[in-house]
């Protein structure tokens, strides 16, 4: 619990009784999360600021601590009471804010050494199933201060397109050319990575007429086909299945226009 420790070692004169080391180990999970300490009681005083440390006379009444946080962004302002009842302490979290409210429960044996109150190294116990307590039982249900909710994940927008063939590629603004893509060694190419998925070769079930193993007429889908398609009708670096022959002036009869096998066959 980096930054505890010199916290502890500040507030050691005051702490005197197990109840004293897991308030200030519960004062600090609320550093960590985004508050400061503004001062004991359920009323504001005067020359109030914002602080990491514990205030004066935190530690006076041994059975009911009342310290006041806010956010470092403002948002929330927190009243904390921790109410000793036999050996447990019962946390009550107020969001003066939202006038939200949030109750935990703690043994104080099950986090802190008794016998150890000198020794930082020895006094605490179970630190992560405090960090989760406090922060499930408290910063959750009361709202995370901006900055302190967890990250995003990093954008793969950069990712090349081969590394998740099932990932849709990134648009580009209009007339830029699609990413190129590599092309199978042959037309027979065409359906051996759904053979051999893990062989690293190309191909799939969907056949691309752009890149199936013929040369690549230049054309690209996404900036338009005269007479055909508008410009960004495809999507960039989308596979492309043509309604038409490609190519202009095309040789021979067009065979989307024959008429199949015994058509005139009436008992077909």
């Amino acid at each position: 619990m980096a930054g505890l420790e010199p916290l502890y070692a500040w507030a050691r004169p005051a702490i005197s009784r197990p109840q004293d080391a897991l308030v200030c180990g519960i004062h600090w999970e609320l550093i960590r999360h985004g508050y400061r300490c503004l001062g004991t009681g359920d009323q504001p005083g005067p020359d109030e600021r914002k602080s990491e440390l514990l205030p004066a006379g935190w530690e006076a009444n041994k059975e009911v601590y009342a310290l006041r946080y806010k956010s470092t962004d403002d948002a929330h302002e927190l009243l904390l009471k921790a109410i000793m009842v036999e050996d447990s302490m019962i946390l009550n979290v107020m969001d003066r804010s939202s006038q939200k409210v949030a109750d935990v429960t703690l043994a104080v044996a099950d986090y802190i050494n008794p016998e150890h109150l000198d020794d930082f190294h020895r006094v605490y116990k179970n630190t992560e199933e405090l960090r989760t307590r406090i922060a499930s039982g408290i910063i959750a249900p009361l709202g995370a201060p901006a900055g302190k909710a967890g990250k995003e994940p990093e954008s793969k927008e950069d990712m090349l397109w081969d590394e998740n063939p099932l990932r849709l590629p990134p648009r580009q603004p209009m007339g830029t050319r699609a990413p190129p893509r590599p092309s199978p060694l042959s037309p027979f190419a065409v359906g051996g990575e759904d053979l051999d998925p893990l062989g690293g070769r190309s191909g799939g079930m969907i056949v691309d007429p752009l890149h199936s193993g013929i040369p690549l007429s230049g054309i690209d889908p996404s900036s338009g086909i005269p007479g055909r398609l508008p410009p960004g009708a495809v999507p960039p670096g989308a596979r492309f299945d043509p309604f038409s022959p490609l190519g202009v002036g095309r040789p021979g009869p067009d065979p989307d226009h024959l008429p199949p096998p015994g058509y005139d066959d009436m008992f077909m």
